[in-house]
């Protein structure tokens, strides 16, 4: 047995089973949690993927500058299609 350290739920977990590192959810709060020592068990809350999240922010940015740029190119094409009807 383990205990959820985020809403103290007793957690039952299979010692053979797991290694430290492991991840898994609490059934009564949901919480992510890791194993984080093998004998006892102990849990703790899982690390947040935050640099995911702001990897697929920075990724989005990038996108969203790229159109721009093709908007801009886009403006200077019909800038020298207008100077060659002169």
């Amino acid at each position: 047995m383990a205990i959820c350290p985020e809403c103290d739920a007793e957690i039952e977990v299979d010692e053979f089973d797991v290694d430290k590192g492991d991840q898994m959810s609490c059934p009564e709060c949901g919480s992510n949690l890791e194993v984080t020592g093998l004998s006892p068990i102990e849990l703790d809350l899982a690390p947040d993927d935050d640099d995911d999240d702001e990897d697929e922010d920075e990724a989005e940015d990038d996108e969203a500058e790229g159109d721009e740029d093709d908007e801009d190119e886009d403006e200077d094409a019909e800038k020298d299609d207008e100077g060659w009807e002169e």
